[in-house]
């Protein structure tokens, strides 16, 4: 009885010490959007010019935040010393708080500043935050999952490309919120962007690990046992399983995102389908990792081939959230949104 009594409670400290983790992050989101909404609520006026916004602010301090944890993981790559890799976690939980809750407070600031307001995932400057935030709540579950820190070395720095990508957007005046175009005021909208950003933040880690795991298996291929890799890196098995695991939350949320997104145009243009260059594109993302299912679960493939399969496919996704707005307009370029 004893010894039942020792499981449970050990299975259910495995089971509420992340779910208290995913809930104190919540509350810090909630917490503070609330607190910066409060104080900025009188300052708000219409015409008020887009650098006096809270909402800036906050995404500058965060931005700065998941700029030094992915510094931290780095060097913890390198140190393996637990202080740093605590801190680096801590510093990017920090940093996607941050950026959620400064999307929050912007979501208020429409409202004061425009004639109607809307929720900030109508631009490319507020879907690059919305990617850097869940790439790092996405990789943070797997983090906690795995037990292990090395994949952030290889994660944290695409989040900051993104992060270094929003910068130069806001500095050429691309982040200035503006009334958007009647199709885009819909519910069918904000479901499918959320949907298709989480797939792109699952898909993104499931690419770091890909990398991460042709790194290891060129080290075991040299045949030396201290090899750097071979120190700090997790086992391929482990990797190969990240892998999997991240792509299998990725796509069947990029598949929902495709069906909302599809029931969004019907309700925009009466039409569930016009190949519009994002849709061709999106549907071929989806072939790629309906492929890769079918490669990793039908034909048994996995290692190398899969890894490059993982880094190919997250090429394919970055291309279609931002080479196909900066290169192939058409209805869904952020750029027409405003």
């Amino acid at each position: 009885m004893n010894q039942e009594l020792l499981s449970f409670s050990a299975f259910s400290g495995k089971i509420s010490s992340p779910l208290l983790f995913w809930i104190s992050l919540i509350l810090s989101t909630l917490g503070i959007s609330g607190i910066a909404i409060f104080l900025e609520t009188d300052n708000l006026t219409q015409g008020m010019q887009f650098e006096q916004l809270l909402s800036l602010k906050l995404i500058c301090y965060a931005n700065l935040l998941l700029f030094a944890s992915s510094v931290l993981y780095l060097a913890h790559l390198w140190f393996t010393a637990e202080t740093v890799g605590r801190l680096a976690t801590g510093l990017a939980a920090a940093g996607a708080v941050g950026v959620s809750a400064a999307l929050l407070v912007r979501w208020f600031e429409t409202y004061h500043l425009l004639r109607e307001g809307y929720v900030p995932i109508s631009n490319l400057y507020e879907v690059t935050a919305l990617f850097s935030a869940i790439t790092v709540f996405i990789y943070l579950a797997m983090e906690s999952a795995y037990r292990t820190r090395s994949a952030g070395a290889f994660v944290m720095p695409i989040v900051l490309s993104g992060v270094l990508f929003e910068i130069w957007l806001a500095s050429n005046g691309y982040a200035d919120p503006a009334n958007l175009l009647p199709a885009l005021k819909s519910y069918w909208l904000h479901a499918h962007v959320l949907a298709s950003f989480i797939g792109y933040g699952a898909f993104t880690v499931a690419a770091g690990a890909g990398v991460m795991y042709l790194l290891r298996a060129r080290a075991e291929g040299l045949g030396y046992p201290h090899t750097f890799a071979l120190r700090v890196l997790p086992g391929l098995k482990q990797i190969d399983n990240m892998i999997f695991k991240s792509i299998m939350v990725g796509f069947p949320v990029f598949t929902l995102a495709t069906i909302l997104g599809a029931a969004w145009a019907y309700d925009a243009w009466g039409g569930y389908w016009s190949w519009d260059p994002k849709e061709t594109w999106s549907l071929l993302v989806w072939l790629t990792y309906a492929t890769y299912f079918f490669l990793s679960c039908f034909r048994r493939w996995e290692g190398k081939r899969m890894a490059w399969w993982a880094i190919m496919g997250f090429g394919m996704s970055l291309f279609t959230f931002l080479g196909v707005n900066l290169f192939l307009p058409g209805l869904h370029t952020y750029g027409q949104l405003g």
